[in-house]
């Protein structure tokens, strides 16, 4: 069922190579990512920098302290998907910004199914609802069938596995702004952008073991 998926015609890599991690993340709001026949529309979105000699110092970042192995698509070219395990437990996708070198990312936090949602409910709980089919960045990957063999891979590519389709227009009038969900340091961060009340869009949590007050 096809639930009002747009094509977009911008070009992935160009857009997200000049762009900040915020600018980024608001860039890749709406956009629409396709695996095969599913294809999620993105509705919430978090943005993550790098190390501290970088442009965007990030201590919530997985590449904070410098490229390894895991996080070498961080600092690679913009518009590469950033596939890692969380916990042992499920895959997160994000898409590499900025110029070659320098690290940042985009993680996909949650979406709407727009194409493939029988293939998507395939891989989820029996008896998901339909709003919680992608909610959450665990629950993104597994609709879409993401695993580490995609980590790397271009999604601007015409014959890439997994593509990423940019809306004609940012969202900037639709988004709202704020703290990432459940990180522990640099809580308050307003790298979070979400389209409110739309479906797949996660409740806001802060981590206990975050210091400060709780803001947003």
């Amino acid at each position: 069922m096809d639930r009002g998926l747009k094509r977009g015609c911008r070009s992935v890599r160009a857009d997200l190579e000049a762009l900040t991690p915020i600018e980024a993340a608001e860039a890749l709001l709406g956009a629409t990512v396709r695996v095969g026949e599913t294809a999620v529309r993105l509705t919430e979105v978090e943005a993550y920098g790098g190390p501290e000699d970088g442009p965007w110092p990030d201590p919530a970042a997985h590449s904070y302290r410098g490229p390894t192995p895991r996080n070498s698509v961080m600092f690679g070219p913009a518009g590469h998907l950033y596939v890692y395990r969380s916990y042992g437990l499920h895959f997160c996708a994000n898409v590499s910004l900025g110029p070659d070198g320098v690290a940042a990312a985009v993680l996909l936090r949650g979406g709407e199914i727009v194409d493939g949602e029988q293939v998507a409910r395939s891989r989820r709980t029996p008896g998901t609802a339909f709003a919680n089919l992608a909610r959450g960045p665990g629950n993104l990957a597994a609709a879409l069938g993401l695993s580490l063999a995609d980590n790397g891979i271009d999604v601007g590519a015409d014959d890439a596995r997994v593509r990423v389709e940019l809306p004609a227009e940012p969202l900037v009038d639709e988004l709202a702004r704020g703290p990432r969900v459940g990180i522990s340091v640099a809580a308050d961060t307003p790298w979070r952008v979400w389209i409110p009340g739309a479906v797949g869009v996660s409740a806001y949590r802060r981590s206990p073991r975050a210091a400060g007050p709780r803001r947003g």
